[in-house]
């Protein structure tokens, strides 16, 4: 079916005033959402909606995109053309706010890319913020995963401060090992910048893991990957980081990366505390093949959407799936209830940020709101709004 973006280029344009129809995805009861001034204004019993395979959830939220649908994030030129592609390509899967992700690289290549794309993107409404992976990350294979093993290096919190000014103050999250001595500091001073610090692509000890934890430490990047291959089975930086309460945790559930009883176990123990990510790259929704990208060097697209490095299907590149797929994964394979599954890609990525503004298909909450309807093939979108104003919606 043929799908027609309907781009909006200004979303400051809040005197909008209309209604959006159809199923709450959680109450499950039929719904008209009247929308003003970019907020849910009210909520109607609309028993006259007839047309029951319209679900209305929150707009979704993805905390790590590396790139998607052929356009890279991590790599130099993207104009304002470009973003605005992979805006609307995102608004197609429901995407109202996503975080782009840079991973690591030189100090001069990651402070080119951060005032290239601030450049464009300082006043998008789309953005949260940026994401920086690395590069103070853990050299040893496994752990480092396709990320650059000549441009890891240790916590530097003077050169982070190079290049969140680069990024106007948008880095909003930066992922980090453990295993450093600089770690601890650079955590206390990261988070009382108002910076969410992650752990990932980590060899880190359960001491050092503690630390930074106690530090400020929120959240585990892509829990269980990342990792080596093999692990001892009782004392490793997985069960550490499972086991804290303190730490929220992002999942990539694509169907690759991690299996179902895994998923099952994270699910169990971290609940309200997991949410889901895409972990995309460029190579999303391309042909399956071989390619050299920005993100893992030369890797490899297989026909089953798995993507890895060349001659190593081990160690996977990122995910070649978008949010929504992780959202049907976790539907499909039954790891939680159809909201919770909604939820995880949405408001619980929300809340760990720490938005300001209430989310939700609730009266007050901003209209960052997408209809869905169930297909053989899962959920798909039908509509997206941002603030009240159509971005997207599908046609027949």
């Amino acid at each position: 079916m043929e799908k027609k973006i309907q781009q909006i280029t200004k979303l400051d344009r809040l005197n909008f005033k209309g209604s959006i129809t159809g199923i709450h995805y959680k109450t499950k009861k039929p719904i008209s959402l009247i929308i003003d001034k970019g907020k849910i204004a009210s909520i109607l019993e609309d028993r006259e909606t007839i047309e029951q395979n319209r679900i209305i959830t929150p707009g979704l939220v993805d905390i790590q995109v590396n790139g998607y649908a052929g356009y890279d994030f991590n790599k130099s030129g993207m104009d304002e053309k470009a973003w605005k592609n992979v805006i609307e390509k995102l608004a197609s899967v429901g995407v109202t706010t996503f975080y782009p992700t840079l991973i690591t690289n030189s100090y001069d290549n990651l402070k080119t890319l951060f005032e290239q794309h601030t450049a464009i993107l300082v006043n998008n409404p789309m953005i949260g913020g940026f994401h920086l992976e690395g590069p103070y990350i853990s050299p040893h294979d496994g752990p480092r995963g396709a990320h650059s093993a000549i441009h890891v290096r240790k916590p530097d919190w003077e050169e982070f401060c190079r290049l969140q000014d680069a990024a106007s103050g948008m880095i909003k999250i930066v992922t980090i090992s453990p295993e450093y001595s600089e770690a601890v500091s650079f955590t206390m001073s990261a988070v009382a910048a108002g910076v969410k610090v992650a752990i990932g692509h980590t060899a880190a000890t359960s001491e050092q893991i503690d630390r930074v934890v106690t530090a400020g430490a929120s959240l585990s990047t892509h829990l269980g990957n990342g990792s080596h291959a093999t692990l001892p089975r009782h004392h490793n930086y997985i069960w550490d980081q499972l086991s804290d309460d303190r730490l929220f945790a992002s999942v990539i559930a694509d169907g690759h990366h991690l299996p179902n009883n895994l998923l099952n176990v994270f699910q169990k123990i971290k609940r309200r505390k997991m949410m889901i990510v895409s972990d995309s790259v460029t190579l999303a929704g391309m042909p399956a093949g071989d390619y050299e990208t920005e993100v893992g060097g030369y890797v490899t697209l297989t026909d089953k959407g798995l993507l890895h490095l060349k001659g190593n299907p081990k160690i996977f590149a990122g995910s070649a799936q978008h949010i929504l797929h992780g959202i049907n994964c976790l539907i499909n394979r039954k790891i939680c209830t159809f909201s919770e599954a909604i939820e995880k890609a949405c408001l619980l990525p929300s809340a760990f940020m720490g938005s300001k503004e209430k989310k939700g298909v609730k009266v007050g909450a901003l209209a960052d709101i997408v209809v869905m309807k169930r297909t053989d093939d899962g959920l798909c979108v039908l509509e997206t709004y941002k603030k009240g104003i159509l971005v997207y919606k599908r046609t027949p």
